[in-house]
């Protein structure tokens, strides 16, 4: 008598880590005090603070995308390469931090290129993937997915398919798919992660929500997302909010909330994170789920296509 297969459980969806690698005087939230202007005359931590998460994802064995702000880039191309060479993924986060729906598609242009291009000769390969400043790609500012596109970009994680006084796109899709730009062109789209408790869209992705919100409450929206929709999400993180002794600023009671509730937490959250979900780079996880060309079919591809030397 044979004994009878044990079903075997479905393994949860790898999902994306990101970081958005910008300092603490470039957020939006407090921007009316600090004017762009006075960046290179403030105290620079971004440096020392994504080492302490570049440590922790060693520990935890864990690949991410690093979407790095060109200004940053300019000012820190060292780490840029020790980013790469742990082997996460570069990706570009603009230049100067704007929100794209306050720029002309001008200005927007030269910035990314400006920001991409830095990032590539650093790395020396090509950098594929773009995070907009505050998720600002809206229904206002969906003629930046043509500027990504005529870039060279292969896929946007920009979108927030919720209300926000500041970004989103209500109704957006929720899952990683191909996003239709105004010219009718295509790219793929890493959307940011929401999740529904009581009818209610929660943002579960990461950044303020994660430090603000109960850990209990990220956790629950997240394996609702893994074990109920059955697709991957992507979590995100500043290294500013693994900084609690960074210095304050003067602003309104509401971008205090925004930006210093619980920095004091963050890091020892994202440990918990790590732990209980698995994740991968942003590119990785499209190629797994058949979004974009693997590396390895890519540069075979290439070698292809390229003439035959004499």
């Amino acid at each position: 008598m044979t004994a009878s297969a044990v079903p075997q459980k479905p393994r949860p969806p790898i999902n994306a880590f990101s970081v958005d690698v910008e300092d603490y005087f470039q957020v939006a939230a407090l921007a009316g005090a600090i004017s762009r202007e006075s960046w290179p005359t403030r105290e620079y931590r971004v440096e020392r603070n994504t080492e302490i998460i570049l440590d922790l994802l060693a520990e935890k064995k864990v690949r991410g995308t690093f979407f790095v702000l060109g200004w940053v880039a300019e000012r820190s191309a060292n780490l840029v390469a020790r980013i790469a060479a742990a082997g996460h993924e570069i990706a570009c986060h603009g230049y100067s931090h704007q929100l794209i729906y306050r720029q002309t598609p001008e200005v927007f242009r030269e910035e990314t290129l400006r920001a991409k291009h830095h990032l590539e000769d650093v790395i020396g390969k090509a950098v594929s993937g773009y995070r907009a400043a505050s998720f600002s790609i809206t229904r206002e500012s969906l003629w930046a997915l043509d500027v990504l596109i005529d870039a060279g970009f292969e896929y946007d994680s920009s979108v927030f398919p919720i209300h926000h006084d500041r970004y989103g796109i209500p109704g957006a899709s929720p899952e990683p798919g191909r996003i239709v730009a105004p010219s009718k062109r295509t790219l793929v789209e890493f959307p940011m992660s929401a999740a529904k408790f009581f009818g209610v869209q929660v943002p579960v992705s990461g950044g303020g929500y994660f430090r603000i919100l109960p850990y209990w409450v990220t956790r629950a929206g997240l394996r609702q997302i893994n074990q109920q929709a059955g697709r991957p999400f992507t979590f995100y993180l500043h290294p500013w909010e693994v900084d609690p002794g960074q210095p304050r600023v003067k602003v309104s009671a509401f971008s205090r909330f925004r930006h210093y509730t619980n920095l004091h937490r963050c890091e020892g959250r994202l440990r918990r994170v790590l732990g209980d979900f698995s994740f991968a780079s942003m590119r990785e996880v499209l190629e797994m789920g058949g979004l974009l060309e693997t590396t390895m079919a890519r540069e075979a591809r290439t070698a292809t296509a390229a003439p035959a030397t004499a």
